[in-house]
Parts: C-alpha cells; sequence; structure tokens
C-alpha cells in the first residue's frame, strides 16, 4: 500500500490529504490529539516506509516535548483558574461592577462584562471565566428582568475575555507551536483586550436602547458605598499587579509569575474559606486531567506536524502563495475567515493546533510593511481573537452551552440570538487590529 500510494501521490499530495482526514475523525468523534497522532503516525510511514523511524520519533518527539520549561506555565495557569473561580473573586468583582455600573440602563450586563474583565486577569481561561460569572450575575440578571437573551448571550461574551486579557493558556499554547516569546505575546494582548471589552459594552448600551424592555435599571448608589464596594477588589488587583505587572516590568519570567498567581490566588481562597481539602483535590484532579489533556494533544500536533514538514507542506505552500503574487492582506484575510467558519464547528485549542503550525510559516514571509519579527505577534493575537469568536459562535459555541445550561428558563436559540450582536462586535474589533497593526504593536514596541 505504501509503495502504491508512493507512486500515485506525491509527498505534498499525501501531506493535504492529512487535513480532512483529520477533519473526518473529529467529525467521527475521535478526541483531536488521537486524531493527528494517528495521521501524523500513518502518514510518517507512508513518506519513510519506515517502522523504526517511526519508533525513533515517538522517542524523540515525547522527551523534546515534555523536557520543555515553558511547559510548565500551562498547569500553573490552570491551576490559579482553579482557585481563583473557588475564591469567591468572580462575586466580588461582580458587586463592585455592579455598584458603579448598575443604576445605568443595561448596567448589570455592563457589570457582568466589567467583572469578567477582571476574573480573567487573574484566570486565563474562557470556559472558568463564563462558569464562575454566569453562576454570580446570571440569578441577578433574570431577578432584574433583563431578557434571556440578552443575559445568557452577554455573560457568554464575557466570559471570552478569560483568554483575551492576559494571562491567557490559550497565547501560551500559541507561543509554544509558533516558537513565539509569551511575555511579548501577553504585553500585546492588552489593548486589543480591553478593545474587546469595551467593544462588549458598547453592544451592550446599543442594545438597551433598541430594545429597553430587554434591559432594567438598578438603584443608584451613593459614592461612599461605590468606594466601600472596592475593598473586596483589593486582592484582584494585587495579584494582577504582582502577575502581569511583574511579566512587564522584566521581575517575573511568565512562569515564575504563574507560580505567584497560584499562591496569590491560594491564599485569597483559604482567607475565603473556600480551598478545603476536598476543594484543593478537586483543583489539582481538574488541572491534572486539562493539562493532561493539553499536553497529550500538543505531542500529537508534534508528530502531525512533523508529518506535514517531511511531506514538504508548509514550504510549498509559502512558495505558492509567494510566487503567486496574491496580495499578503488577501491571504491574511482568507486565514481570519477560514477560523470563522471553523469555529462554528470546532473549539479555539483544535482550531490553533490544526492551524497555526501551517500558518505561522507563510504568514511569517510575507510583507505587511511591518518587521517580520513582529509579524509572528501580530498574526498571534489576531487568530486568538478569531478562536475567541468561535466560543460564542452556534452551533458549537463552548460558552454558549456553558451560560445555557445555568439558566432553566431560557433556550438555547434565544442563547445564540442573544451572542450575534455580540459576534458583531468582535468582528469589528478585527477588522480594525488588521488594518492598525500599531494597535496590537504599540507596547510591544514600547516595552521592547
Amino acid at each position: 500500500m505504501q509503495e502504491l500510494l508512493s507512486q500515485l501521490l506525491t509527498p505534498f499530495q499525501i501531506g493535504m490529504l492529512g487535513f480532512p482526514l483529520v477533519l473526518l475523525l473529529i467529525g467521527l468523534r475521535i478526541p483531536l490529539g488521537a486524531a493527528m497522532f494517528g495521521v501524523g503516525l500513518l502518514g510518517t510511514y507512508l513518506l519513510s516506509g519506515n517502522m523504526r523511524m517511526m519508533d525513533s520519533q515517538l522517542k524523540t518527539f515525547a522527551y523534546g516535548t515534555f523536557s520543555n520549561y515553558s511547559l510548565s506555565i500551562i498547569p500553573l495557569f490552570l491551576l490559579m483558574s482553579e482557585f481563583a473561580a473557588r475564591g469567591g473573586m468572580s462575586a466580588a468583582l461582580f458587586k463592585a461592577a455592579q455598584a458603579w455600573l448598575g443604576h445605568r440602563r443595561g448596567g448589570l450586563a455592563l457589570a457582568a462584562i466589567g467583572a469578567s474583565a477582571g476574573f480573567g486577569a487573574v484566570c486565563g481561561s474562557s470556559l472558568a471565566t463564563a462558569s464562575s460569572m454566569g453562576r454570580v450575575a446570571l440569578p441577578e440578571l433574570e431577578r432584574a428582568g433583563y431578557s434571556g437573551a440578552l443575559a445568557t448571550g452577554a455573560l457568554a461574551a464575557g466570559g471570552t475575555l478569560g483568554i483575551l486579557i492576559p494571562p491567557s493558556v490559550v497565547l501560551v499554547v500559541y507561543a509554544i507551536l509558533a516558537e513565539e516569546n509569551i511575555e511579548k505575546l501577553f504585553t500585546a494582548a492588552f489593548i486589543p483586550g480591553l478593545l474587546a471589552m469595551l467593544g462588549y459594552m458598547i453592544t451592550i448600551s446599543i442594545y438597551a436602547r433598541i430594545a429597553p424592555q430587554s434591559a432594567g435599571m438598578g438603584v443608584r448608589l451613593g459614592y461612599r458605598e461605590r468606594l466601600r464596594s472596592l475593598k473586596a477588589v483589593w486582592p484582584v488587583v494585587l495579584i494582577f499587579a504582582l502577575v502581569i505587572g511583574g511579566i512587564y516590568t522584566g521581575a517575573f519570567s511568565p512562569t515564575a509569575a504563574a507560580a505567584v498567581g497560584v499562591a496569590g490566588t491560594a491564599i485569597v481562597a483559604l482567607c475565603n474559606r473556600a480551598l478545603g481539602l476536598a476543594a484543593l483535590r478537586d483543583s489539582l484532579l481538574g488541572t491534572a486531567k486539562t493539562s493532561g489533556m493539553i499536553f497529550f494533544i500538543i505531542l500529537a500536533a508534534g508528530v502531525f506536524n512533523s508529518f506535514l514538514s517531511s511531506a514538504q507542506v508548509p514550504q510549498t505552500l509559502a512558495a505558492y502563495f509567494l510566487e503567486a503574487q496574491v496580495s499578503p492582506w488577501s491571504i491574511l484575510i482568507g486565514m481570519l475567515l477560514l477560523y470563522l467558519v471553523l469555529g462554528t464547528v470546532m473549539d479555539s485549542l483544535a482550531m490553533i493546533f490544526l492551524t497555526v503550525p501551517i500558518f505561522v510559516p507563510i504568514v511569517t514571509q510575507l510583507d505587511f510593511g511591518i518587521p517580520p519579527a513582529e509579524v509572528g505577534i501580530w498574526f498571534g493575537i489576531l487568530v486568538l481573537m478569531a478562536a475567541e469568536i468561535g466560543l460564542i459562535t452556534p452551533p458549537v459555541g463552548l460558552n454558549l452551552f456553558v451560560i445555557n445550561a445555568l439558566s432553566k428558563k431560557v433556550s438555547i436559540a434565544e442563547t445564540y440570538k442573544g451572542a450575534l450582536p455580540f459576534v458583531l462586535s468582535d468582528i469589528i474589533r478585527i477588522t480594525l487590529l488588521v488594518a492598525f497593526p500599531s494597535i496590537t504593536l504599540g507596547l510591544v514596541r514600547m516595552f521592547y
């Protein structure tokens, strides 16, 4: 069979067949890691015809992958997320935001977005942000008379801020796959993350004016009560300052900063009596399961990408686009549109693992009028933004299902409807970031 395929197909054609085969296996409910691992091994065998090469490759990849010090940041950020979710930080943030914004039309939804941004700054996980804020804010929104569409749509969108505002597990994965600097990526994500929060708030304000019956108004509190509400938020501010401030100023490496974040969130959870032995065991077990899943996918992606590299797929595609003299902007827009399509059927990590090893070598050779060293960072933020849209686009938007599962009164169709204005906000923001790369790269150029 190997000899027959070698005669009928070129190595490049065999490599290109790997993509539809992986997608087919995913459609058959085969886990992403298993699909990429199996196709990568099969492809390597078809190209080489040598089983011993496969055995040697597995040993090399396993050691080379898991001895990477940068990987240690993933379980640390995941554990930080677990402690933050259990430590009552989401409730404190929401109450503080509610005190300052609750008296406005749509104010509770605005407060939920602001609190999600704050929680995302110490969490790094979209699903954890959506789940924690949903439990805290959804009952309040329902009691205040918010429509099911606006309440669930706003909370699902707010959850995406968990990966947009640093620290972000998804950005760490991108940095490892694309061999980019984690510190620079975190720095580059800061302003786009704030733009995402601002865009969602503007969306809610417009929504509340167009459909005032969908959003209520709370009682206006005096400044004394507002200032008092900030007392419970200081641990979040301190942890964020230590983690992100330490990374930006160079006081900590990203891994050390993640360890500081774990210690800080653990102390807060202990002080709030939310981290007993049972909660600690569950947090460690949850972190271990998620870390194991991500690590295996990283290993599988390495095997699959080695197969693609042996088939000269990235090199051939890059050469083709350069020789065809297609506009770099057309190629970039086409890639981002593909992410929007894939986001309707795949989760963000799956898209990144499957596409980044192919797209990054192509994009970094194109001329966008910015230094080549900055293209990978800029593209990483665009990928993050595009992948984030997939979390709130039907039919497989994970945040939509997380929030909808918390409400017994709202149908999934209403949640889909409520998320659409926020998807439009995302598309506008990505358009701005594509048109003006300096928005993303400004802080990177300032600090580095």
